[in-house]
């Protein structure tokens, strides 16, 4: 039996292939999309799959603001930060963050679902949130995709 074959092959920052994707969230309900947003930030769905490395695509969602959460959690869902000094505990719930721009909500659950150290950051800054359908980057020629194909 020939083992060389059964070689393992981890991606590097040279032999990784990154692509542009546009994804739509038009009636999409939004911790099922970050989901799999996420995945694609990572590269959980290629098969050169490494956990150490950034192989994930560039993901640009557009139409941010027709995204759907059920029953009263634009509302009744609250997030918690602490700045630090007495007193100091704000809430905020998603209606307060979509006000306030659409990646605000979208970078607030995506990062939620992305790894807590250097490579998750660098991660989340390959996501692009556009309120409209008309982003900027068409030099990239990014496809589209139908995110509901994905599991």
């Amino acid at each position: 039996m020939d083992t060389l074959s059964f070689k393992t092959i981890s991606a590097n920052k040279a032999t990784v292939n990154k692509e542009w994707v546009i994804v739509d969230a038009e009636g999409q309900s939004l911790g099922r999309l970050c989901a799999k947003v996420a995945k694609l930030l990572r590269g959980k769905y290629k098969p050169n799959f490494t956990p150490h490395v950034d192989c994930g695509d560039n993901v640009i969602i557009i139409n941010a603001e027709k995204v759907v959460l059920t029953g009263n959690k634009w509302n009744g869902r609250v997030y918690v930060r602490y700045t630090g000094y007495p007193g100091g505990q704000r809430e905020y719930t998603p209606a307060d963050l979509l006000k306030k721009g659409p990646s605000y909500l979208y970078r607030k659950v995506v990062k939620g679902m992305l790894p807590k150290n250097r490579l998750g950051a660098k991660l989340l800054g390959n996501l692009y949130v556009y309120a409209g359908t008309e982003h900027k980057h068409q030099a990239q020629q990014p496809k589209s995709i139908d995110i509901n194909s994905y599991k």
